[in-house]
Order: structure tokens, then C-alpha cells, then sequence
């Protein structure tokens, strides 16, 4: 039996999301406890004033080269997953991640050392860039316009559980005495892997790859499933069909498509606009904040386990807050929640690195616990101030560019370099978490407060590149985007400003009040049809 619900498709395909939150709460939550310090502790023992011993585990940059082994795992994952999906097909790519994923958590989960350790982290890496670049494609492939933004979206929502529950189950675990405390979550990473692939296996392909390999009659079979309610002649399947087939006919003509192609004149705009997209993601300081924020936590003063508890509400706070985002992101559209996203971040990083510098003081030598990157200490009323600013940060960074950078990059491209498309900017994104997993606990370890800072300026940058650069795609067809960076022959516009774009979603109410009823067509922006179906109504 072949799944023809919308949201129970994208709810098994997200899982693949949810693989990306496994991982960064499996070490987040176990990087300060010392089973683990002590398994894969580098150098001498330390030994308190009582005569107990303190291990202070792995040196500043090899915990960051361990966090940051996942991300390029997934650099590499990302950009091989390109060709996998072209040539195999979007949801057999997905699966493909799952088994690898199964693999590495084998292996992470009987590491004996840290060079094992960091194999396996590359191995998730690799199975979290295929999927985090293909879910939101085929996913995109799959929906209608006003529905697009939160369907795709409900990827951050799973990275967002998985972050949640595992941290839960790493704290539960963190009261098992010796190895077991750190095997058992690692371990537990591949439930979700084995429920993706199972999953997958009820899934259609998307119908835009079927077309693409001429398999016509499977591509109408799905249009007809997903969209039709059965009837192969609604009027919206059979719109979707020849509006499909008019674009793979159109887009044959041209050359052998490589990621060269992206950066021809006339896919160079929008290839940018992708790709920083996902490298300001990561900029904005959020992942950082969420591997380390035991680090961040111990410094405002906390310890044991309220120092967990605590840092666990910020994992409760990023799935609430997301909720919104899923509902009416289609409603706000791209550009303004990204914009107000960047402001509230900038305002937040800024206000910590402030009262940092204004109430703290350096850490006694070696850093707190013996951890380096526990560089900083502030106490009191202004410590308090931290932890709910940092609250606060990660509330605005979950209703804005969490979902949307994962929803924006796949509406930019035309199908036939969709898949490469988003390998390459999916890629730029694990480039930049790598780099950030590897950089954050140095720069704590000898900057401290200053981090803050340098975050605050990159939040600053890009809502400032955003006005200016990313054009509004909200309400739109995958192929009425195209006309925002091509005239119909297929030549690039230069000097339409991007603040001059809108958002042409319509609920179902208000395309009523304009006299469309379901299957009625609307013209897009490029004057090509538009057609809603009845799912598509809000």
C-alpha cells in the first residue's frame, strides 16, 4: 500500500531531519559528564584538593574536531547526494541515508577510542547531508504552493524533536555509572534510522523525478494519489501533469545539467541567494549554541543537574516555537521572517556579549571544572539575564530561520538542477557547521565573551543581505519562481530589486472572494496557470 496523505509523507520523510537533532544532543548532553571525559580523556589526570580525581577529556580543539566530524560528514554527504538523487531517484537517496546512518551509529556506539569515534560521526555526517539535502526536495516536488512552506518546514520541526529527545534520554542515562551512560543513547540513534527506511518503503517517488525519466504513467499514477483523491481526471492532477510535462519538454533542450550549470549567468543569482541562505543558518550562532551550550550554561553559574535541566528547556522552547512557523510561515512569507529572525537574534547575541563583559569576570586558570572552554564566569541577577537571553535567541531563531532555510533554497531552482541545486547549498551549510563545531570551544577557550560579538555582526550582515538580495517565493508555483530570475525565453533579469517582490499566497477563503472555487485557474506572476486544489485550502 502506497501512502497518498501529504502530511503523513512528509511526517515519515522528515525523520530524516530528526537524525541531524539526535546527533547534536547526543553529545551536548554527554560531553560534560565524566564517564565520558574520563573514556577519552587526552593528558594527565587532575586531582582535587579531597584527593578525588577530576578527567578533563579531550582537548579544546579535539572535542571540537569530534563535534565537528559529523558536519563534515555531511558536507560530503550533501554535495555525493546531487547524484544519487538524479540518478536513483529522491526517495530511494533517503533510504540510502538511513542504512549509512545505521552504520555509523555502530560504530560511535563501540568506539574504543576517538579516532573511532570520529569515523562514525563522519559516517552520521555523510547519511545526515543526504538526507537534510533531499528530504526538502522531495518534499518541495510533492506539494502545492500554499501548502509548500509548512510541509517542507516540518523538517526543522523533526530536527527540533530529535534534539529534544535525545538529550532527555542522554540526561536519563547520564545516572548510569561507566560507558553505559554514553553507549546506550548512541545506540538508541538508529531507532530512527530503521523507522525512515521502513517508512520510505510506503512512500511514491516524487512525480517531477518520474517525469524526468520518462516514466509518465507513474508520474500521473502519483499526481492522481497525492493530489487527485483517486480521480486521474481532476482538474488539478491533469494541470500538474501537463504543466510538468511542459517544463521537462523545455528544460530537454538544453545541456547536460552539472554543477557548473549553477553557475552560469543566468542560475547565478539564485545559486547565491541559496547558498547563503544555509551559511547564515549557521551563522546566526544557533548549532553552536546547541552543541555547546553546557559550556554556555556552566558559566552563568550553574551546575549537576540543574545545569541539565536548564539547558534542556531551551530543547522545549525551539519545538514550540517552531509550531508557528510551520502554520503561517506561508502567510508571512520568506522574507520578513527571516528579516525580523535576524534582528530578534542580533539584539539577543549582542544583550550577552554586554552583560558578559559588563558582570563577568575570566575564569580561574584552565577554565571551570578544568574545562578550557569554561573560560568565563558570571554570577547573580546578571547570570539569570544570560540564560533567559539565550532563551530568547533560540525562540526567535526556531520561528524564523530555522524552518525557512530549509523551505527557501528548494523553491529557487527549476527541476532539472533541483537536486544539485540544493546538494550545493545543503553542502555550504555543513562547510559553515563544520567549521563553527570545530572553531566554537577555542575561540570560548580564548575570546570568552567576545564570541557573542562576532555572531551578533553576523546576524547584523545578513538581515542586511537578505533586504537587499533574497526575493520573495511564498504563493508561488515551482514554476512561476522562475520568472522572478528569467524572462520566458530564459534569459536573466538584472536590477528587479528584491524588496519589490511579494507574497501571492491565497488561502482558501480569499481566493473565494475573488471568485475562484476549486480548479478554477489563477494567473501567476509569469502569467502561467496557477491551479489550487482542495487540499490547499487553510
Amino acid at each position: 500500500m502506497i501512502i497518498g496523505n501529504l502530511y503523513a509523507i512528509s511526517a515519515i520523510a522528515v525523520i530524516g531531519g530528526g537524525l541531524f537533532g539526535f546527533d547534536i544532543s547526543s553529545m551536548s548532553a554527554i560531553i560534560t559528564t565524566q564517564s565520558y571525559l574520563c573514556y577519552f580523556q587526552q593528558g594527565a589526570v587532575n586531582v582535587d584538593a579531597q584527593g578525588n580525581p577530576t578527567c578533563t577529556g579531550p582537548r579544546p580543539d579535539v572535542q571540537g574536531g569530534i563535534t565537528a566530524a559529523m558536519a563534515g560528514g555531511s558536507w560530503l554527504g550533501a554535495l555525493i547526494s546531487g547524484f544519487v538523487s538524479d540518478n536513483l531517484g529522491r526517495k530511494m537517496s533517503i533510504m540510502i541515508g538511513s542504512v549509512i546512518w545505521c552504520i555509523g551509529s555502530i560504530i560511535i556506539c563501540a568506539s574504543q577510542n576517538i579516532p573511532m569515534l570520529i569515523v562514525g560521526r563522519v559516517l552520521n555526517g555523510i547519511s545526515v547531508g543526504i538526507c537534510s539535502a533531499q528530504v526538502p526536495v522531495y518534499i518541495t516536488e510533492m506539494a502545492p504552493p500554499t501548502k509548500r512552506g509548512r510541509l517542507v518546514g516540518m523538517q526543522q520541526w523533526a530536527i527540533t524533536w530529535g534534539i529534544m529527545i535525545m538529550f532527555y534520554i542522554s540526561y536519563g542515562c547520564t545516572f548510569i555509572k561507566g560507558t553505559a551512560s554514553f553507549r546506550i543513547p548512541w545506540g538508541v540513534q538508529m531507532v530512527p534510522a530503521i523507522l525512515l527506511f521502513i517508512g520510505m518503503i510506503f512512500l511514491p517517488e516524487s512525480p517531477r523525478w518520474l517525469a524526468r525519466k520518462d516514466r509518465w504513467e507513474e508520474c500521473h499514477a502519483v499526481l492522481t494519489l497525492v493530489h487527485g483523491k483517486g480521480d486521474p481526471n481532476s482538474p488539478f492532477v491533469l494541470s500538474e501533469y501537463e504543466e510538468i510535462k511542459t517544463v521537462c519538454e523545455f528544460e530537454r533542450q538544453n545541456a547536460d545539467v552539472s554543477y557548473l550549470e549553477l553557475f552560469k549567468p543566468s542560475m547565478l543569482n539564485r545559486t547565491h541567494v541559496g547558498v547563503f541562505t544555509q551559511i547564515w543558518s549557521q551563522l546566526t550562532g544557533m548549532n553552536s549554541m546547541m552543541y555547546y551550550i553546557l559550556y554556555i550554561f556552566a558559566m552563568a553559574g550553574l551546575e549537576g543537574d540543574n545545569l541539565l535541566v536548564s539547558s534542556s528547556i531551551q530543547y522545549v522552547i525551539n519545538v514550540c516555537m517552531t509550531v508557528p512557523a510551520l502554520l503561517w510561515v506561508d502567510r508571512w512569507g520568506r522574507r520578513p521572517t527571516l528579516i525580523l529572525g535576524a534582528i530578534g537574534m542580533l539584539t539577543f547575541m549582542f544583550l550577552n556579549a554586554g552583560l558578559m563583559a559588563t558582570y563577568g569576570h575570566a575564569a580561574p586558570p584552565g577554565g571551570l571544572g578544568h574545562i578550557e572552554a569554561q573560560s568565563w564566569v558570571i554570577k547573580g541577577p546578571a547570570s539569570k539575564a544570560v540564560i533567559a537571553s539565550t532563551y530568547l535567541f533560540v525562540a526567535s531563531y526556531a520561528i524564523t530561520w530555522g524552518p525557512v532555510s530549509w523551505v527557501y533554497p528548494p523553491e529557487l531552482f527549476p527541476l532539472r538542477v533541483r537536486g544539485k541545486a540544493n546538494a550545493l547549498c545543503t553542502s555550504s551549510n555543513w562547510a559553515f557547521n563544520f567549521a563553527l563545531g570545530y572553531f566554537v570551544p577555542p575561540a570560548f577557550a580564548s575570546v570568552a565573551w567576545k564570541v557573542y560579538i562576532i555572531f551578533g555582526v553576523f546576524c547584523t550582515a545578513m538581515c542586511l543581505h537578505v533586504f537587499f538580495m533574497f526575493p520573495e517565493t511564498a504563493g508561488k508555483t515551482l514554476e512561476d519562481v522562475e520568472a522572478i530570475f528569467t524572462d520566458p525565453t530564459g534569459i536573466p533579469l538584472i536590477g528587479r530589486p528584491a524588496w519589490k517582490t511579494k507574497n501571492e499566497f491565497r488561502s482558501g477563503a480569499e481566493r473565494e472572494q475573488v471568485g475562484f472555487v476549486d480548479g478554477d485557474e489563477e494567473k501567476g506572476s509569469n502569467g502561467a496557470v496557477v491551479q489550487h486544489d482542495e487540499a490547499s485550502k487553510m
